[in-house]
């Protein structure tokens, strides 16, 4: 739709299009095939050449005829009614074996500023219909894609090693602000995340400190690369996961839900997941400074919780998470109580749950993990040993960050003294809705987390204290 293709070509092409689905014209085509297999070999294959050639030098069709189709294009897909007597000729036809119809159309087409800026107007929100003018929401916290965007730009402009890559995402990714400053660092390889990895294993073997920005959902698509061209070798490439966890309006297609599994089976990689926007920064500032081998930071879709932001970020140990709260265990038939471990931006819901909990007598511990690989496993050990229950929480999977925690505990032994429930996503897709009722539905908020506990506890819901 012109988004990532060449202007739309004149009336000789279409002229031709048209020509090469007609009946007339396939009719005669299928009686010259027929005639050359009448012929010597070698005149045939010559004869079948030379069609190919024919059609092909005209409308850039060859490569698709070398792959066994009969092409037919391009054609303007905003002419109904050429498009649907091509469409009707085809339908009609015998005999072409697979058919790929080349047609071009123009985004936003009729509507003039969305045809002027497609690319603002790939995903839309609400706007004035005369003006185009896409109306913001009331102001908030800065985007986790920002913050990273603005924290790298520090970065790269103390260290000119620093590099960003970016598959057809610069925008999406916070990249575009980079690009503007150092366009000779920013590097947008198209729709081609296989690329993408392996050009910045490239760059990490020379020296430089690549950050490759992509979209969970699209990281899937170079797990190949991402083993053997970097996790194999070892090599430090920073890998920016946004749009990680369920991602509202853009549906189960965009959720990066498996990011956690994918990665955290591969050795040697170290996955960090901020639950706020500080975090974030820090992640940033640390993945920066790693040169040990490849870091992964994955962070959400959507603004963080509204905590001020210092100018610069810190470096974070590695393996190393944190408590945020801990209140004193209980007397009674609850002894020991329950420590909840979250890894990524679940951290709100988790210190809610903590607030709810603690207004029926009983008293939990909030732990940010931080790290999905290397986890803290004397964090984790200390909440094992302390607490009669242990609640882990992620924003992806099941046989994530809960499932590495549970090898940890089993093998340790802890797994038999405490009371271990992982909360993951569900083994199920997620429809698009808001994020706040896609982690409702998920069973992910502090209600559920609350409901978890209790039933830990043998107490169900309804003997929650008023």
């Amino acid at each position: 739709n012109e988004m990532s293709i060449a202007p739309p070509v004149g009336a000789m092409s279409s002229y031709l299009s048209r020509l090469m689905s007609s009946r007339k014209f396939l009719s005669l085509r299928d009686l010259a095939a027929k005639m050359a297999k009448r012929l010597p070999d070698r005149l045939e294959r010559t004869a079948k050449k030379a069609d190919e050639y024919a059609r092909g030098i005209i409308t850039g069709g060859t490569l698709f005829e070398e792959l066994g189709f009969y092409y037919v294009g391009p054609v303007d897909g905003h002419d109904m009614t050429q498009l649907v007597q091509i469409l009707r000729n085809l339908r009609d036809a015998d005999d072409l074996g697979p058919v790929l119809l080349h047609v071009i159309t123009e985004k936003g087409r009729g509507y003039t500023p969305a045809e002027s800026a497609g690319d603002k107007y790939h995903a839309v929100s609400k706007f004035n219909v005369v003006t185009g003018e896409q109306k913001k929401g009331p102001a908030g916290p800065p985007s986790y894609t920002s913050v990273f965007s603005r924290e790298l730009l520090r970065q790269a402009e103390a260290d000119d090693r620093i590099v960003a890559i970016t598959a057809a995402m610069p925008s999406g990714t916070g990249l575009d602000k980079f690009a503007k400053a150092f366009p000779d660092r920013f590097f947008d390889v198209g729709i081609a995340e296989q690329h993408a990895v392996t050009f910045a294993a490239g760059l990490a073997t020379e020296g430089m400190r690549p950050f490759c920005a992509i979209y969970s959902t699209f990281l899937q698509r170079a797990y190949d690369q991402v083993m053997h061209d970097v996790v194999l070798q070892n090599l430090p490439v920073r890998f920016a996961i946004d749009r990680a966890g369920l991602v509202g309006a853009d549906g189960a297609t965009h959720a990066g839900a498996f990011d956690l599994n994918y990665l955290g089976c591969l050795p040697g990689i170290t996955i960090m997941a901020p639950s706020n926007e500080l975090e974030l920064l820090n992640m940033t500032t640390t993945a920066a400074a790693f040169d040990e081998g490849p870091i992964a930071l994955r962070y959400p879709r959507g603004g963080g919780i509204g905590i001020d932001l210092p100018a610069a970020g810190q470096v974070l140990e590695i393996g190393r998470g944190r408590i945020v709260r801990e209140m004193a265990r209980q007397s009674g038939p609850e002894r020991g109580g329950i420590a909840i471990l979250s890894l990524g931006p679940r951290l709100a819901e988790a210190l809610k749950a903590a607030d709810m909990l603690a207004a029926q007598g009983l008293a939990p511990t909030v732990a940010d993990a931080r790290f999905a690989k290397p986890l803290d496993t004397a964090l984790i050990e200390q909440l094992a040993r302390n607490h009669a229950v242990l609640i882990t929480i992620e924003e992806g999977a099941p046989g994530g960050f809960g499932a590495f925690v549970m090898m940890h505990l089993a093998k340790t032994g802890l797994l038999d003294r405490v009371r271990f429930r992982p909360m993951a996503l569900p083994d199920r897709f997620i429809d698009h809705n808001t994020q706040t009722a896609q982690y409702h539905e998920a069973g992910l908020d502090a209600q559920a987390i609350v409901d978890t506990a209790l039933g830990a506890l043998g107490r169900s819901p309804s003997q929650q204290m008023a």
